[in-house]
Order: C-alpha cells, then structure tokens, then sequence
C-alpha cells in the first residue's frame, strides 16, 4: 500500500500543504488520473481494493470469535464486496463524464482558471520526492529481510535455535546441520535443552530445593562408563554442552537427561511403585479464554505449558501429561518414594515462582493473573509403558491417581494454590509449623486422609526442603 499511495498523497496534501498549489479536488484529479496519466488512475483503483480488502480480512478474524457474528457474517460478506465495487463502478463513470467535458477547450479552461496547478518545477520536485520515498520504503523492507538472513547465520554459527520453531523442524535442522559438520546427531539438541533450562537453575531457591543425594548419584551414573554403541555420541553431546555452557550447569542438566533415559530403560512393561503424583490446572480459565482469539489462547497456554514443564523437570520429576490447561506429573517413578515426595515439593514451589514470572511476562495480555491450583499425593500405583503407537508413554493409573486429582480440584474449594497429602509431607521429611492441616473424604473410602493447604506454594522452606544427605 505505501508503494502504490505515495504519488497519491503527494499530489493532493503535499502539494497543496508545502507548494501553495490549490485545485479543485476531483475534477483535477479525475482528469489528471484518467486523462493525463491513465497508469496512475488504473493504480487507484488497485490501492482502493488492497486496502479495503485488507481492512475487512483484519475485522473478520477479529469479529469471527464473537457468538453473534455468525448469523450476519454472510450479509457482511455482502457489504465487504459491495462497497469497492461500487467505489470503483462510480469513479469510473466520473472519469467518463470528465474526459468528455476536457475534450472541450472552453470548459477545461473556465474549470481550471480558479486552480493553481503545480507548476512543472514543483511536478519535478514532487516526482524527486516521491522516487526517494519508494526507494526509502523498498530500502526498509529490503534491509528487514536481509536482517532475518544475517539473523538466522549468527543463530547457526552460534548454536542458537529459537524455541518457537516446532520440535520436529527443530530436530530435522538441526541434524542436518550436524551431518554437514559431521558431529553426532544430537550435540546442538543436547545444548537447547541445557539452554532453555538455564533459567530454572537461576530461580531462588532452586538450587536448594534440588535433592543432592538424587543430583550426586545422576552424576555417578553419568560418569560411569557403559559399553554402548552410543557412548561416542552421548560424549559428544555433552562435549557440545560443555563448550556452549558452565561445567557445572552442563554437568546437572545432562546427568538428570542422562538419568531419565537410563531409568525409562529399566522399566518393565508394568510394575508396581509408591510414586508421587502432582496435578496443576489453572482456574477459571474458560472465563480467560472467552473473547480471545483462537490464536491467542494457544499461545499463552504454550507459554504456561513451557514454564510448568522446565519446573517439573528442574525438580526431577517426569511429565506425564497435559490435559487440556491441566498438567499431570509423576516423581519417584524408578527411584524410591521419599526422593519422589521431596522432588514434588520442590517443583511445586518451583511452579509457583515461574508463574509470578510469567504472569509478569503476560501482564499486557491478561486482564487478570493467571492463578493455578497444585495437588500432590504418593501411594501405590501401576506405571508402564501404555498407548498405542506414537501415542505410547510412561503413565501410572490406580487410586493414588484420583486422589492426587481430587487434592488437586480442593484447591478452589479452599482458595489456595497447593494441597498435599500429609503422607507426602511426612515422607519428604519436612518440618511445616504453622501451615493448615485439614482431613477430607475421599470417594469409595472409609478412612478420611489428612492433607496440608499451602495458600501459594512459595511457602514451601526453601532451604530445608530437601534435607543434604551424605
């Protein structure tokens, strides 16, 4: 649109505003468009339909999400082409009248005797003018795209990969780029992953809520030589993360993944385990939805997604699922429960503390802070390798299961952010003065279970946690 308006307001508001030229507006440029210079009222006519079609495309993605707009979407549709072909039909036809009224000598010249016209100087220095502009415009968008180019090298050369790219595409580039360099597939992978963990590193209280018996026996198994057929890449992988990023951080991100591949590896097909579970959901968040674009809504959850997701793992735990704004997590799965339980309890509080950032983050977005509900319980449940095809995974059913969710859903019922078992509270060896304990009926039991209620998980101790053991 610039390109082809550029001559057009130079014409009228520039010309009449900085050159004291003054016209009649539409019988001079009726006759100047279509007359004088036919090109230039055949691109007219082309802005009007670029622009109009480009103002209604932009109303009807905002309007489509309304309940309403349905029933007069076809009747807009209507409007939406009316309206410039209307436009366009009727400057036509005064350009027809006004080409037969020019032919006319006396009536051009008793039409235009009250005009100042431009003078050929100041067509000269409109024209100048308007040739800089479009080389200005063609200059800035060529210098926008070649910044993407030279933006996308700098990322290749230095290892970094935006993380909105999907996973797939991701992993495809980037093993590509690894064969063209001829280093194992993974290395640039194993950096991402170390990268967009970083920040969790960084949390307060992170470092202490980290188990240093789980942390210093990952690394033992890390170090360990196995003989393997990919030792050579999984050496290379950690080499990479080496070079791109602090020993220490690289040592601690690699060992859990390291540690995460080994124990899925163990697995049975099914076994039995006293594993602790965690659900997350956010409230209220079909009311946060309503309104939005369908667009805008997948991006924030990606983000709640993303910030939930590196907690959990940070913390040691395994994602298990997402369910819809839901997100289910099991602790302890091939290690033993008390590990489990204080690893709970720390990506609890870690999941509290990444929500403030993120709400933070979202603040032009959301009208209200999004607020989460978290539920944690430890029992026996059956975890095994189940689905079908791609959809296969490490999951775990049985009652502590439900009563992980139904800890969970308390959350609103209580106003607060974590409710947990008091057994997880137990196992995990923390010390908790002062915080609310309450029994609740659990469906199809007799017994009552008595759970802690945390009104925001950053309650949590921070440095006694997770005990230091030797």
């Amino acid at each position: 649109m610039p390109f082809l308006l550029v001559r057009h307001v130079l014409g009228t508001r520039v010309s009449d505003s900085f050159f004291g030229t003054d016209i009649a507006y539409y019988s001079w440029e009726l006759w100047r468009l279509f007359v004088v210079a036919p090109m230039r009222g055949y691109l007219q006519l082309t802005v009007l339909v670029v622009a109009w079609s480009h103002a209604m495309l932009g109303l009807h993605f905002w309007l489509r999400i309304r309940p309403w707009y349905a029933r007069y979407r076809e009747l807009a549709l209507t409007g939406a082409v009316l309206v410039p072909v209307l436009s366009v039909l009727g400057a036509v036809e005064a350009a027809r009248q006004v080409a037969t009224l020019a032919a006319d000598p006396a009536w051009r010249a008793a039409a235009f005797a009250q005009m100042r016209p431009p003078s050929p100087e100041t067509g000269a220095m409109l024209e100048r003018i308007g040739d800089g502009l479009l080389w200005f415009f063609a200059a800035a968008l060529a210098l926008v795209l070649l910044a993407r180019v030279l933006r996308r090298v700098w990322r290749r050369r230095q290892g970094v990969i935006p993380d909105q790219l999907p996973e797939r595409r991701l992993r495809r580039r980037h093993q590509g780029d690894e064969r063209a360099r001829g280093q194992p597939a993974g290395a640039h992978t194993a950096c991402l992953d170390l990268r967009r963990a970083r920040p969790l590193l960084d949390l307060p209280g992170a470092g202490a809520l980290r188990p240093a018996r789980a942390a210093a026996a990952e690394r033992e198994r890390a170090a360990r030589p196995r003989p393997h057929r990919r030792d050579g890449k999984r050496a290379a992988r950690l080499h990479a993360a080496t070079r791109r990023r602090g020993p220490g951080d690289t040592a601690a991100a690699a060992a859990r993944a390291s540690s995460r591949r080994h124990d899925a590896g163990r697995l049975r097909p099914g076994q039995r385990a006293q594993v602790a579970i965690l659900f997350a959901d956010i409230h209220g968040f079909t009311a946060l939805s309503e309104g939005r674009l369908p667009y805008d809504v997948v991006f924030i959850l990606n983000r709640y997604f993303a910030a939930m997701g590196r907690a959990i793992e940070t913390a040691g735990g395994r994602l298990d699922k997402f369910i819809g704004d839901g997100v289910m997590a099991l602790f302890g799965v091939t290690g033993d429960a008390e590990a489990g339980c204080r690893e709970a309890l720390a990506a609890a509080r870690l999941m509290s503390l990444r929500l403030v950032e993120l709400n933070q983050s979202l603040s032009a977005e959301l009208a209200e802070r999004l607020r989460i509900g978290i539920g944690i319980h430890v029992g026996p449940v059956i975890v095994g390798k189940m689905g079908y095809g791609s959809a296969t995974t490490i999951t775990a059913i049985g009652d502590s299961v439900n009563t992980a969710s139904r800890l969970e859903g308390l959350t609103k019922e209580y106003g607060a952010e974590l409710v947990v078992s008091a057994e997880v509270v137990a196992r995990a060896g923390i010390d908790l003065p002062g915080t609310r304990g309450t029994e609740i009926a659990i469906r199809g039991k007799e017994e009552k279970l008595a759970v802690v209620v945390f009104t925001s998980a950053r309650e949590l101790p921070e440095h006694d946690a997770v005990p230091v053991e030797a």
